[in-house]
């Protein structure tokens, strides 16, 4: 019997198919999904607090007004206090390094804040000053605005420095010899505060002023003497050593 042969053509192959993008899977459908809801449930928490925003406005304008004639009240019993003000500031941890110039300071009878009745558009610092031999106004305004667009800016009144008195002057020359030392700013004079009117939006005095001193200018007035809390610690310790002493004997 012949030997089988077997065909010396090769079998014949099949083409590809081309394979289609898979479907995501069911878990990525839900994560896209969740997303999409995420960012509508998203959008009516924003606009709810920017309904809240407005209501909270509304009820500030309307107990800063009721607030009004107790500021008044306030100020008058402030102005029969001797160095109410300048106390205050030099309580202040971050006022008292501005105080450069304390000794004119020490004149300052009160500091009234005034929200204008847009809240939002912006505020008024009054300084209201005795008889002093360093300038001739009685009071001292600063004023800060935000307009339509959201830019703030900030105008004040011009100080009319009584002759050689300009303590902005001698601010300048301060931080200038600093400068050349090669050292950090030294601290600003609140009079160079009332004359600059470079960056009104990170004014950082004022904000301080507005938001922490005057709702509550009494609570920076009180604060204790610090030497005087050291002595009274002193006090404590000697006392307490001494009764140590009495039990050991």
């Amino acid at each position: 019997m012949a030997p089988n042969r077997q065909s010396s053509s090769l079998p014949q192959m099949k083409k590809p198919k081309v394979q289609e993008t898979p479907a995501p899977p069911k878990e990525e459908k839900e994560q896209l999904e969740a997303i999409e809801h995420i960012d509508e449930v998203q959008n009516e928490i924003d606009r709810l607090n920017e309904q809240a925003s407005e209501e909270i406005l509304k009820a500030e304008q309307k107990y800063n007004k009721l607030c009004q004639p107790f500021f008044q009240k306030r100020s008058e019993l402030i102005a029969k206090i001797p160095n109410f003000g300048v106390t205050t500031f030099v309580n202040h941890a971050h006022v008292s390094a501005l105080l450069e110039d304390e000794e004119a300071l020490h004149y300052l009878t009160r500091a009234e804040v005034t929200e204008f009745e847009d809240i939002k558009s912006g505020y008024k610092i009054d300084f209201y000053f005795d008889e002093n031999p360093y300038f001739e106004n009685k009071v001292l305004s600063k004023e800060f605005h935000l307009n339509d667009s959201g830019d703030p800016s900030s105008k004040s009144t011009e100080i009319k420095w009584k002759s050689g008195k300009d303590l902005t002057k001698h601010s300048s020359q301060t931080q200038n010899k600093a400068s050349r030392k090669g050292q950090h700013d030294g601290p600003e004079s609140v009079f160079t505060w009332f004359t600059d009117q470079s960056d009104a939006g990170a004014d950082e005095l004022g904000e301080v002023i507005k938001d922490d001193i005057w709702p509550n200018p009494l609570q920076h007035y009180l604060v204790p003497d610090m030497d005087d809390e050291e002595s009274e610690g002193e006090e404590d310790e000697e006392e307490e050593e001494e009764e140590e002493g009495f039990r050991r004997y």
